[in-house]
């Protein structure tokens, strides 16, 4: 399958999370004219996720990608619906992460010409809303589809690096609640926004903890809000903050932390710490073992194909892998391409670089069937789908 024009179809098609509807029917277009099984996971007010097997022997790797991106945004200098300069791709969602899907996708249909002892079983599947709650996923998870996993492999934009880990989130709503009093006499009131916003301002002075892999977590504030009711001190105020976490961390640290904090501040508000209401569960921090088997096989796969072991990262940021990784507690490898301007204007994914990923992933869940070294040297020479016989 060629790889580019698929990855052009792909960008051509808006799919906003919300509206992947379009994409979802692609996808599943696609893999059934190739003669795959596939299956459709309802989302509400979502697409549809689409899920297809390919049967092999040995363990069962899921290969994942979202079809959503983020909504266009302004400032865009190439098409946003593709255009190619050079080894660089722009298109919205050209890297995140249409380009990853184009890499599983093109490598899931080229395994089925492999006879069954080449191969891995493998569970294709692409997803939506994953750059909202991650519903998707979710729902994909909650259907019990991938129970017999082993693996789970998504191709988001590493820059060509393994990504054996990531930080959770939270996202927090504070209340702060004062006491009224004439503005011209703010000593007699308690001024909830002010109080507040000394302990969001100190954000930085929260003692949090640090992980080996993952570093420390960290605090954003996302939105404040408070007024006073004519000329009076307010005495209600909400700050939503944005708190990244690391493993060892959880709500009750974190709850435990703003109060800490809020007490060595002497605020004088009280204060309701609380989750930001979800529809899905939240995203937690998680690390894969780098001596596990897995990822031992995937970095000789790396060598033997490029003279090199892959660079190991962490991920600081959230995304289905959390969900994968967490909730299904599944080993979780992220590896995609390279490329740039991840959710802004002029996103785009090196040509190169995706095709170099699909001659990875090939190689490397053959060689989960047949890891001899000569399977990969057959794989780095270019010869990838040698006939069974």
């Amino acid at each position: 399958m060629d790889e580019f024009k698929l990855l052009k179809a792909l960008v051509s098609i808006e799919s906003p999370f919300g509206k992947e509807g379009k994409v979802s029917d692609f996808i599943a277009n696609l893999l059934e004219e190739n003669g795959f099984p596939v299956e459709r996971v309802p989302v509400e007010g979502f697409g549809d996720d689409v899920v297809s097997y390919l049967k092999g022997k040995g363990p069962t790797v899921v290969l994942n990608g979202h079809m959503d991106t983020v909504h266009l945004s302004p400032g865009w200098t190439r098409n946003p619906g593709g255009e190619l300069v050079g080894d660089r791709f722009y298109g919205l969602g050209s890297a995140d992460m249409k380009g990853g899907l184009v890499v599983l996708l093109s490598t899931f249909i080229e395994l089925a010409e492999l006879s069954k002892r080449e191969r891995p079983n493998v569970i294709f599947t692409a997803v939506s809303d994953e750059e909202g709650f991650s519903r998707g996923t979710w729902e994909l998870i909650r259907s019990g589809k991938l129970k017999d996993a082993d693996l789970v492999m998504v191709a988001e934009p590493t820059n060509e690096k393994l990504m054996l880990g990531a930080r959770g989130r939270f996202v927090i709503r504070i209340s702060a609640r004062g006491r009224k009093a004439h503005a011209a006499r703010p000593w007699m009131g308690i001024n909830a926004v002010e109080e507040l916003a000394r302990l969001v301002s100190n954000l930085q002075r929260a003692r949090m903890r640090k992980h080996s892999k993952l570093g420390r977590g960290s605090y954003c504030t996302l939105s404040f809000s408070g007024e006073a009711d004519g000329l009076s001190v307010p005495d209600e105020a909400v700050a939503i903050l944005d708190r990244h976490t690391i493993v060892g961390e959880d709500w009750e640290s974190v709850k435990g932390e703003l109060q800490s904090l809020a007490e060595r501040l002497s605020l004088r508000t009280e204060l309701r710490v609380e989750k930001f209401p979800r529809p899905t569960p939240e995203m937690l921090p998680y690390t894969v073992r780098e001596n596990s088997r897995f990822v031992r096989l995937f970095k000789r796969v790396h060598s033997w194909l490029f003279g090199e072991f892959p660079a190991i990262t962490y991920g600081q940021s959230v995304g289905d892998f959390n969900y994968f990784a967490t909730y299904l507690g599944k080993p979780t490898l992220v590896y995609g391409p390279i490329g740039g301007n991840w959710h802004a204007s002029d996103e785009w994914v090196s040509v190169s670089s995706l095709r170099r990923a699909k001659s990875l992933y090939s190689a490397y869940l053959r060689a989960l069937v047949r890891p001899r070294e000569s399977v990969l040297l057959t794989a780095r020479n270019g010869n990838l789908f040698p006939s069974a016989g």
